[in-house]
């Protein structure tokens, strides 16, 4: 029996050992790091020409390709990203960038020095050479082509110290935080890499073979900090500004007899140094424009000690134009600046002032381009352009004030209209309507290029059988409207204005009053921010004593 026994328990014994250790291998396989390799394509999303984009270690939806070495990036993705002034006319296929000076002009024809392409043309995108866009822009680059491994760029315009750390053996970067996730890559004892973030447990880095993964904290030595200081210099864009503050007076001339009361007009201003008379209306999308110039009228001025800054707008003669066809040609916009240019010389004006208005968000692109280029011959000439602009707000964002603020002399705010024809009843520009509108534009121009505008007119407004109508007074009309009209006002503390109302035949008239106490609160308000300067529209809308209140600080 004892005999038969033996067998039986070792056998017993064996299974028992068989299933421990297949127990224990589970157990171990749980924390035995993984050596499967990772499937690199997969990660980064790309194949054969394609190339993954990393700006500043993080990988971007949007895909380049590299073509014959060289790398190649959307023109858009590049505007978002890298450098707006690249810009792309999709209409007569070329890119144009405008420096401080002068304009550079390429096409898909147009080599580099390396004998490649500056553009690529795929469907319906446009790719900037790599070379190209670091010619004109701060960003450092590495690109990998290795044979057979997936295409990959790394973009990086921080200009901030680096974390290199190295590692203290042979150690597996993953594509997760986790010894399980796969490998992307290995590093040899001694290897840097630049570290991007840290967590509890895991290092987030970049290596030198141009893979971004994490390695486990107990594998790194050591860190230290490296600086990465920008040694590319920019081209600067240099402003002419006036020696004083700027009081600016808009002119409006609808027809040439309007010029002959420019003197009489002024004769009630006090400290005005800038007249801009509305002399340029653009009439179709060719860039035609009729004019009301006039030379006697530019000679009085400067005797007068004034600076005349004709404006150019898209509205008094507008119906056939469509700013985002207008613009959107670089022909039309070349055309159109010469034109200005050589109406300047012919005028002896001292500047241009770009009054265009209710544009479409797809025009902006090609709006700003247009400034841009402006700019550039204003700059050239030494003479000052100015641009108008709404009070910020989500819906006119495609203005694009910061870029403004950086090729255009003077910003400027029409800081008016907040209650508009065809709205609601309300305050043409109350004191926190103005308030904000000149704190969110500090927030992307220069105090010393904005210039606040205010408004020599108000509106009455009508209300009857839920329809609400307006009409716009000048001051002088609205103050004697109230006192035809013995219209009771009260001063409203948070609107900065007298309000008054009137039942009537027509309805409801209501009235927030703009007067001296209005816009000597906004006056405040332009010196309080140490602003450029303020303009007013419109000149012959003011009772002389306006010009008592309307004084910037020197």
């Amino acid at each position: 029996m004892k005999e038969k026994r033996i067998p039986v328990l070792i056998a017993a014994v064996l299974i028992v050992l068989i299933l421990a250790a297949a127990a224990a291998w589970e157990v171990a396989k749980r924390y035995i790091p993984s050596k499967e390799p990772a499937d690199l394509g997969q990660v980064l999303g790309v194949s054969g020409e394609e190339t993954a984009i990393f700006l500043n270690e993080t990988l971007s939806e949007t895909r380049g390709i590299t073509r014959d070495g060289q790398v190649y990036l959307p023109v858009d993705w590049v505007n978002k990203n890298l450098n707006e002034k690249f810009y792309w006319d999709d209409v007569e296929k070329l890119l144009v960038y405008t420096l401080p000076d002068a304009i550079v002009y390429a096409d898909k024809r147009t080599m580099g020095s390396t004998g490649l392409p500056l553009i690529l043309a795929e469907g319906d995108k446009v790719y900037l050479s790599m070379g190209l866009i670091s010619n004109y822009t701060a960003v450092e680059f590495l690109s990998y082509a290795d044979e057979g491994q997936p295409r990959r760029v790394y973009l990086d315009n921080r200009w901030e110290a680096r974390q290199i750390g190295t590692v203290r053996h042979k150690t597996a970067v993953r594509v997760e935080e986790n010894i399980k996730s796969p490998v992307l890559t290995w590093l040899e004892k001694g290897d840097g890499m630049v570290v991007v973030s840290q967590s509890e447990l895991w290092t987030q880095v970049r290596t030198g073979n141009g893979y971004t993964g994490y390695v486990r904290n107990k594998d790194i030595l050591g860190t230290e900090s490296v600086e990465n200081p920008c040694t590319m210099e920019l081209p600067e864009y240099t402003s002419i500004s006036m020696d004083e503050k700027v009081c600016l007076v808009w002119h409006q001339v609808t027809h040439e007899d309007a010029n002959d009361a420019m003197e009489e007009l002024l004769a009630n201003t006090k400290g005005v140094n800038v007249i801009a008379p509305t002399w340029f209306a653009l009439t179709d999308n060719k860039g035609s424009y009729h004019s009301y110039a006039s030379r006697e009228y530019v000679d009085k001025a400067h005797e007068m000690g004034l600076q005349v800054w004709a404006a150019l707008d898209n509205f008094n003669m507008g119906e056939n134009v469509n700013s985002e066809v207008l613009f959107a040609r670089t022909s039309v916009r070349k055309a159109l600046i010469a034109k200005l240019m050589a109406d300047v010389k012919r005028y002896d004006l001292d500047g241009i002032n770009l009054d265009i208005e209710s544009i479409k968000p797809e025009a902006g692109p090609h709006y700003v381009q247009f400034i841009r280029e402006m700019s550039v011959s204003c700059r050239n000439q030494g003479v000052i352009l100015s641009v108008d602009n709404y009070v910020p707000a989500g819906y006119n964002v495609f203005y694009n004030r910061a870029e403004q603020g950086r090729v255009a002399d003077y910003v400027i705010i029409m800081g008016y209209d907040e209650h508009f024809a065809g709205g609601e009843a309300g305050p043409v520009a109350s004191y926190p309507f103005v308030k904000e509108g000149i704190e969110n534009t500090l927030k992307l121009v220069p105090r010393e290029k904005v210039i606040n505008a205010v408004p020599f007119y108000t509106r009455i407004w009508t209300e009857k059988d839920d329809k609400t109508t307006s009409s716009a007074l000048g001051l002088v009309g609205a103050a004697r409207w109230v006192e035809e009209n013995n219209v009771s006002l009260y001063w409203q503390e948070e609107m900065g204005q007298y309000y008054g109302e009137l039942e009537t035949q027509e309805g409801l008239k209501r009235i927030w009053l703009e007067d001296a106490t209005s816009l000597e609160l906004k006056m405040e308000l332009i010196n309080q921010y140490d602003l450029a300067g303020v303009a007013c529209w419109k000149l012959g809308f003011e009772p002389s004593n306006i010009w008592n209140v309307i004084k910037v600080n020197k």
